[in-house]
Parts: C-alpha cells; structure tokens; sequence
C-alpha cells in the first residue's frame, strides 16, 4: 500500500509541478477534469444510499462553474449557478413525475454538489490567474500536504485527546494543533524558497508564508472531515479508486477545495 503511494506521488508530482508551471487553458482543464471526476464520486456517493442525483447535471455543472470563473470572474460563476438552480429543479420535478419517491432531496443534493464542487473548486484557477499565481499556487497545494503531514505524524505520536470521535476517531486535537505549527513552519520556509523565483518585489515572503500555512492548519481540515461525514454516512472508507492507495478524486480534493478558497482570499489580500 505505501509503495503504490509513493509510485504514484513520485510520478504525480512532476507532472502537476508542470501543469502549474504552464498554467492558462490546460490547468484550468485539469483542474475541471478532477472536478467532473470528483462530481460522479459524489453522485454514486449518494445513490449508494438511495438517493438519485442526476449525474449529468452535477459532473457538467462543476466543470461549467470552474470554466465561467476562468473565462468571466465571480458574477458569471453566479449567473451559470443560477442556471444550474433551474436545470435541476426541471430535471427533478421530471424525476418525480416518473415515479422517483424522494425528488425534493434529490434535487437538494444534486445542488449541493454543483455548489460545493463548482464554487469551492473555482477558486483554484482563480488562485493561478493572481499576480504571481503560479507561486502562490505552488505555496497553497503543498501547504495541503505539509499540514496534513503534520497532524498526522504529531496525531499519531501525541494524540490523546480525540477531536471528532464519531466522525474521524483517529484525529486527535494534539494532532489538528501539529497540523497548525507545521503549517506555520514549513509553509514558510516555502514562502522562502520560492521568493528567489518570485522576485524582490512579490508578496511570497517568509511571514506571508507562515500567516497562509496557519490558516491553511486551522480551516482545511472542514474539508477532509466535511466528505469523511458523507462516507461514513454511507459506510464507506473511500469514494473511489482512482489511484491505488490514494482513494478517489473526491478523497484527494477534499482539501483543496477548502485550500483553494482561503488561499485566494488571503493572497489577493497580501498583495493589496
């Protein structure tokens, strides 16, 4: 299992390191195909218990909500999200008139997919498209990973005080406050590293890295937990098998999600 992790992240990491590199047109596709992948995890997440969401409409959607803030910003994103409101309405008052029994939950969670993927995941090409994106992107995605990292390793050496034991009984709030300080720590040594590429006059410095590795600890892990609350609910450990040893798409965005929305926010403040 770790030797199918470790293939994979040796063989992912270079080829996401480019795609960052080059970004425009083909990140902001990438990004919208883990997306549409992550929008079926979802679907079939739930039609696992019962529900029906329409498929096409949420795996479009997110696609269509991450291309509108590429190509038009926040109020086109909006506009498609309207849309998207009244396409699944139609779809399921159809549902229900064709005999699907719980058509108002359908259609609940059929957005609820389009708007968490879609609007959450927008925000990663918005944080590519910033001045200096490509370095902030390349602090934000990592910095994921390192505070991730963190709380595990400190969890599992010092973790005695459970933090949501019904919903993930493994994490520890000793290990969420290591997932914070390796956050502050190692996002800032980033924030070091890639300043020399940067440039003298960019706000990835040493303390904007330390503040975005902080926050990245403290409000990332909604997302990791916010999907570990729909697979418990359905008794699952993972959304899919994308990737041997590494779930699904939905299982390896979770967090990025999260990551994307607040690093954004916080790197187009450090640059006003």
């Amino acid at each position: 299992m770790f030797r199918d992790r470790l293939a994979i992240a040796i063989l992912l990491v270079p080829v996401t390191l480019w795609i960052v590199e080059v970004g425009g047109l083909l990140y902001a596709l990438c990004v919208g195909a883990m997306l549409a992948l992550a929008g079926a995890e979802y679907v079939r997440l739930f039609r696992r218990g019962g529900h029906r969401p329409a498929m096409p409409l949420v795996t479009v959607g997110v696609v269509a909500m991450m291309l509108a803030r590429y190509f038009g910003g926040s109020q086109t994103t909006l506009t498609v999200l309207s849309l998207a409101a009244v396409l699944a309405a139609a779809w399921h008052l159809t549902e229900y008139e064709r005999g699907a029994p719980a058509s108002g939950t359908d259609f609940a969670i059929t957005l609820g997919g389009i708007t968490y993927l879609g609007l959450l995941g927008g925000y990663l090409v918005s944080l590519r498209q910033l001045p200096d994106g490509k370095w902030w992107t390349l602090l934000v995605l990592p910095g994921v990973w390192l505070v991730d990292s963190g709380a595990y390793s400190i969890g599992r050496a010092l973790g005695r005080h459970k933090m949501v034991p019904r919903l993930s009984p493994h994490k520890t709030w000793e290990g969420y406050a290591g997932g914070i300080l390796s956050g502050i720590l190692l996002v800032a040594l980033f924030g070091g590293i890639w300043r020399v590429g940067a440039g003298p006059g960019s706000q990835i410095t040493v303390l904007n890295g330390a503040l975005m590795g902080g926050v990245l600890g403290i409000v990332t892990p909604v997302g990791d937990l916010a999907i570990s609350m729909m697979k418990r609910q359905f008794s699952l450990k993972d959304t899919g098998a994308l990737l041997a040893g590494h779930g699904g798409a939905l299982d390896r965005i979770d967090s990025w999600l999260v990551a994307g929305w607040v690093g954004y926010l916080l790197a187009d403040w450090m640059q006003r």
